[in-house]
């Protein structure tokens, strides 16, 4: 490391005023309860959770962060994968919960090479296996026996699952099935985990038997030997090479010749093929098989909100110490001005403060969807579970409830990670120049964070997943067969009212902005099936009018639940009135604020005018700015994010941004023990003093 500065740079210090009495000022002039809205989003046990994790963790010499910009990917990913070790062994021998290492996870803030292993591989076993697949493989991934991955994607199809050219062919001859790679599109690609990390993975392969095509199913496969973690025969695999960003994760990829593996290799809780008999056995419900890629993107819906947070929390707190440029309506006197006081900065930071609440709440709400749907799901589908039985009736409700799970996860996921990933990018530019350093902890961050609009469905392609639900549900609803849930709700209340119009206070009343949203949807949704069944379009000529269509469901579902919430009894009991009613303020900033960047559609589909608009934009959203941005600082201080899942100079809770912003620069940046030689004609480096790793 650099030797220290000098006595008369340590003696400097950050021009007046202080950062840290610029963000107690900010924190004076709010009366909202950090502690109990804190504890309101992320309850109690949580907070306790993280903040026991955090003394484990912080002091611990395999977590230090203080390289992380600085060096390069090899020897990133070598520290990484002691991470996930360390974390593993901590793990057992404090007896962590689930809850416990998750948290463990998002507090060291980047992506391990056990990642893949501890969501989807896991997750996948204990969904889609057998009882005896159970024992011979969750058990053992469960304590780290095998390591896996979730092999899905490949080189020439990602979110076409049924495109996959991966083959599991059934041999009736020895009971296996040979997985293979027909081409070289077919090879596995981007698959977390793979490239040098995991010994076994789930396959996602077309099922042959008997020569038909059966679509894909997951097969569990062992691709390195569990001694010498080698390759097996007949097995190609490695590591994808550096990213954009994620470079702390091994994706890999992976080629089968003619590989044969175990019939009960096969996951078979809701799809089999007989040993006996050499044929297929149909699933109660075959969409069941794609439990795993609804888990998750459920999953990134829930965290999306956490996920701006960070940027938020970090561009808020740097805006409130930063100063730059005088008012010019200001006193000549009064010096420069906080950055967070232009109404271009609070334009774009305060809705997107809005909106990391709006997509808490709804991820929320999309994980109660969840697991409400699977566990009606598998009572439909598993004889005996259901007082009913597996009638007819039982698994079309199953089915129905499941389209709906699958379409509300498909849009949302990608609102939700299109909202955090974009917003991401307008805090660190909001963050002006120092923004684009490392040390401000959003670059880094949002470049591990960008993978998420892209995998478990692209987030345009997955708009037509939206639209094709939305139109089968119209036809539902005009045929009287319509399934008893929202989305047919909001569709039978617009065909009541379409020839009346609509007449929506949006300005005044909080229900009435949401039934804008939902007639909106609406609207479009018919004006959509008009195109495509009157009219005969083609569905490709049709595909930007669904994606604005899925864009304006998703975003409807986004502000009911937002709604929801305010209006909940919880809340009510749990906040005081003054933050109550600032809950309200966000709800309405984040609702009219996307409603005045739709206001085309608004207007066109007939839900608001063009005087409610110019009002939305000249009035209502300046005047929520206005009573939200003196408790901006506390908003963010809510979310109880420590600075060291920070790892932000920017951002940090006590202000001391410059000071900060320097040390790092000066000490802890290993270019400075580089002595160059500047002559073209001599050696490049005169010295290098840079500690050599020890790992």
């Amino acid at each position: 490391m650099p030797s220290p500065p000098p006595d008369w740079v340590k003696a400097l210090k950050p021009s007046e005023p202080q950062g840290s009495d610029l963000l107690a000022q900010e924190r004076a002039q709010s009366n909202v309860d950090v502690e109990k809205l804190s504890e309101y989003l992320h309850t109690k046990p949580a907070l306790e959770r993280q903040k026991k994790m955090l003394s484990l963790l912080q002091p611990d010499k395999v977590f230090d962060k203080s390289q992380n910009h600085s060096l390069g990917r090899v020897e990133r990913l070598k520290r990484s994968l002691a991470k996930a070790k360390r974390l593993q062994i901590l793990a057992e021998q404090e007896k962590w919960s689930m809850e416990e290492l998750h948290t463990a996870n998002d507090l060291i803030g980047e992506p391990t090479p056990y990642g893949l292993h501890a969501s989807m591989f896991l997750v996948t076993l204990r969904e889609q296996s057998t009882p005896e697949q159970y024992k011979l493989f969750f058990e053992r991934a469960q304590k780290y026996e095998i390591i896996g991955c979730y092999a899905q994607t490949e080189l020439g199809h990602g979110s076409n699952v049924r495109g996959l050219e991966t083959t599991a062919t059934w041999d009736p001859e020895d009971k296996t099935f040979i997985i293979n790679s027909p081409a070289l599109t077919a090879s596995k690609w981007w698959i977390g985990s793979l490239g040098r990390t995991a010994n076994h993975a789930v396959v996602m392969a077309q099922l042959f038997v008997g020569g038909k095509n059966y679509g894909p199913h997951p097969f569990v496969v062992q691709i390195r030997d569990l001694e010498t973690h080698q390759p097996l025969e007949n097995v190609y695999v490695g590591d994808i090479g550096p990213k954009f960003g994620y470079n702390t994760m091994d994706n890999g990829f992976l080629l089968f010749n003619k590989l044969k593996i175990p019939h009960v290799n096969m996951l078979a809780r809701f799809s089999c093929v007989d040993k006996e008999t050499n044929k297929y056995v149909r699933p109660a419900l075959p969409s069941l098989v794609y439990g795993t890629m609804t888990w998750v993107r459920s999953n990134i819906v829930l965290q999306a909100g956490g996920v701006l947070a960070r940027g938020v929390t970090i561009a808020v707190r740097y805006t409130a110490v930063r100063r730059q440029f005088q008012d010019r309506d200001a006193d000549p006197h009064s010096g420069e001005t906080q950055v967070l006081n232009y109404k271009t900065v609070q334009i774009r930071l305060l809705p997107l403060l809005a909106s990391m609440y709006a997509l808490h709440f709804t991820g929320r709400g999309m994980m109660a969807l969840y697991e409400a749907n699977q566990s009606r799901m598998k009572a439909a589908a598993t004889p005996g579970q259901s007082s009913r039985g597996a009638g007819p009736e039982e698994l079309r409700a199953g089915a129905e409830l499941l389209a709906d799970l699958h379409a509300t996860s498909c849009g949302l996921k990608a609102l939700a990670s299109t909202t955090a990933g974009e917003g991401l990018e307008v805090c660190r530019r909001a963050c002006g120049g120092h923004g684009y350093s490392s040390y401000s902890g959003i670059g880094p961050f949002y470049s591990d964070y960008l993978p998420t609009l892209t995998w478990e469905g692209d987030n345009v392609m997955l708009s037509q997943q939206v639209a094709r639900y939305l139109l089968k549900s119209a036809r539902a609803v005009l045929s009287g067969k319509a399934a008893d849930n929202d989305t047919s709700l909001i569709l039978r209340k617009y065909l009541n009212r379409r020839d009346k119009g609509a007449s929506f206070d949006i300005l005044e009343e909080d229900a009435d902005i949401v039934a804008a949203f939902a007639w909106r949807t609406a609207h479009q949704t018919f004006e959509a099936l008009k195109h495509r069944d009157a009219e005969k379009r083609s569905w490709n000529s049709l595909l930007v009018d669904f994606w604005r269509l899925s864009t304006a469901h998703s975003q409807y579902l986004v502000v009911k639940n937002f709604y929801d919430a305010i209006t909940s009894p919880a809340m009510t009991s749990s906040l005081d009135a003054e933050t109550k009613t600032l809950m309200h303020s966000l709800f309405r900033l984040y609702a009219l604020h996307t409603l005045e960047r739709e206001a085309a559609e608004f207007f066109s589909s007939g839900a608001v005018t063009v005087r409610q608009i110019t009002l939305t934009r000249t009035k209502a959203v300046m005047k929520l700015m206005d009573e939200i941005r003196p408790h901006a600082v506390r908003l963010v201080d809510a979310w109880a994010i420590p600075d060291w899942q920070l790892d932000s100079s920017l951002g940090r809770y006590d202000g001391k941004v410059y000071d900060d912003l320097f040390r790092r620069a000066s000490q802890e940046n290993p270019v400075n023990d580089l002595v160059f030689d500047p002559y073209p004609w001599n050696k490049a480096i005169l010295k290098d003093e840079s500690p050599k790793s020890k790992l």
